[in-house]
């Protein structure tokens, strides 16, 4: 066997072990299943192709910034055409005793009223736990931007979710 195909089949490892939560990841940046999986097999495509270059052995955090910045290339290409959830009223959650999952779809409908980047910024920096400065290189941005587009989106959520009393934290 020689030695790219081993790195063939080292990536199609990764690849298979890795898409479940790359697609999960990808579904918060898109808000649809169908779509989040073209973005992962799109970002594992470009990855696949530019192995050779790749400076690690585990290609994630490359598959990941390929993703993101697809994403927000999509979004700045189709920026006249909005998904309005603004439609979605909150207030139609109604409380019983499964508080997680009210809060779950409460989040996810505050998630989709927050404007795209800022939306972006919430996930990278909350649900992928990458800080200010990961967040400004992978959206190609200032870590002043980043600040900014965070405290506005938390302050949104807030004034979304009240009812739920959500200690939604701040970057200091």
């Amino acid at each position: 066997m020689s030695v790219e195909d081993d790195a063939s089949a080292g990536f199609a490892e990764f690849a298979a072990a890795r898409t479940p939560t790359l697609i999960r990841v990808a579904y918060l940046l898109t808000g649809d299943q169908h779509a989040a999986e073209d973005l992962v097999q799109s970002a594992l495509a470009k990855t696949y192709a530019r192995r050779k270059w790749l400076r690690h052995e585990d290609p994630e955090g490359y598959v990941r910034t390929v993703m993101y910045r697809e994403q927000v290339s999509w979004w700045r290409r189709l920026a006249s055409i909005r998904q309005s959830m603004a439609a979605v009223a909150t207030d139609d959650v109604v409380d019983d005793h499964s508080a997680h999952a009210d809060l779950r779809v409460a989040m996810r409908e505050a998630l989709w009223r927050l404007p795209l980047m800022q939306r972006t910024v919430v996930v990278l920096r909350y649900f992928e736990d990458l800080s200010e400065s990961q967040v400004a290189e992978v959206l190609d941005c200032s870590v002043g931007t980043v600040r900014s587009r965070n405290n506005r989106a938390l302050k949104r959520l807030r004034e979304l979710l009240p009812a739920h009393e959500i200690a939604l934290e701040t970057t200091p």
